[in-house]
């Protein structure tokens, strides 16, 4: 059985980099929205600051994930990337929140909109700098298999949609001169980022719920066991797999003649895990063997296994 994961470098730095760009496009567009008073702007200026909060938080949970297995948490303490992507998904729905709020009102009261090029002039340098820093979790995300960090990407990419929504908003008030479309605009961009919050609250859930792993991961160790049982003539049930943040967990039954010596089995049950860890990278498998003849390896498939007297067969070995 493999119970060890290979070592992770350290996140941590994404996370700086992260927090690095929310202080200066906080810096950016609290100036602006200072200059030109748009409420396009200081919704912007808003979902930045919770861009700090969330990558404090991410920096946060990828200290705790990078720990490794002590006696209280013997599997790690990956799942605390979950929560900091729960919190990021809660925290943009919170921006669209104070976004909405400070929009409503400036239906009732427009106002104009002053030194509209220096808006667009940082809303577009703000872009640039999230765009940069988004792809760059989004790859060390997909590298490293870490939902904290792709959490933050989606959350930066937000911003980005938001500056855009900022920018189309000044430009159609300077050009058309109706003062109410900088708050429309700040609405929709608003109904943008709330999606992209609940789905980050959806799968934060489902992380802590103890998910499968993905269609295409479970159909690959299910290949593997259907080599094995057509070249061994053996059997496999009770197959169970769920993803801790980028650890994956695979427990499986594997049904072997009687006749087999422990050795045999031994480096089946080797053979078979070393096969469902290169096919599915920082994957701990956990197998259990059983013979093909007893009745009670058939029935032993459920999570929850009643409790039975111990055979004849039992007492006599004992």
């Amino acid at each position: 059985m493999d119970t060890t994961a290979p070592p992770r470098p350290s996140l941590s730095r994404f996370a700086w980099l992260s927090i690095a760009a929310a202080i200066v496009t906080i810096t950016l567009k609290l100036g602006a929205w200072y200059l030109t008073g748009s409420v396009g702007l200081l919704s912007d200026a808003l979902e930045s600051i919770v861009n700090l909060v969330a990558a404090i938080a991410a920096l946060i949970a990828l200290t705790v994930a990078a720990k490794g297995p002590d006696e209280e948490h013997a599997y790690g303490h990956a799942k605390a990337e979950y929560f900091s992507s729960g919190l990021e998904g809660a925290l943009i729905i919170l921006a669209a929140v104070l976004i909405v709020y400070t929009a409503v009102p400036r239906f009732f009261t427009p106002q104009p909109i002053e030194n509209g090029t220096v808006g667009v002039l940082v809303s577009i340098v703000s872009s640039v700098i999230n765009l940069f820093v988004a792809f760059r979790l989004l790859r060390a995300s997909q590298q490293y298999r870490s939902v904290t960090l792709d959490a933050d990407a989606h959350h930066l990419l937000t911003d980005v949609w938001t500056s855009v929504g900022v920018v189309i908003g000044i430009v159609l008030v300077i050009s058309t001169d109706v003062k109410i479309l900088d708050p429309i605009v700040a609405l929709l961009v608003a109904a943008n980022i709330i999606w992209t919050g609940v789905r980050l609250v959806r799968r934060s859930m489902l992380g802590l719920l103890d998910t499968a792993l993905e269609p295409e991961d479970r159909e690959a160790v299910k290949a593997i066991l259907a080599r094995y049982a057509a070249d061994r003539h053996i059997a496999a049930h009770a197959l169970r797999t769920r993803q801790a943040g980028a650890r994956n967990f695979v427990s499986v039954h594997i049904l072997v003649p009687g006749d087999w010596t422990v050795r045999e089995g031994h480096q089946l049950l080797e053979d078979i895990e070393h096969d469902i860890r290169a096919a599915v990278p920082t994957t701990t498998v956990f197998t259990h063997l059983e013979p093909l003849e007893d009745p009670a390896s058939w029935q032993d498939v459920t999570l929850d296994r009643p409790v039975e007297e111990p055979s004849a067969q039992s007492d006599g070995a004992t």
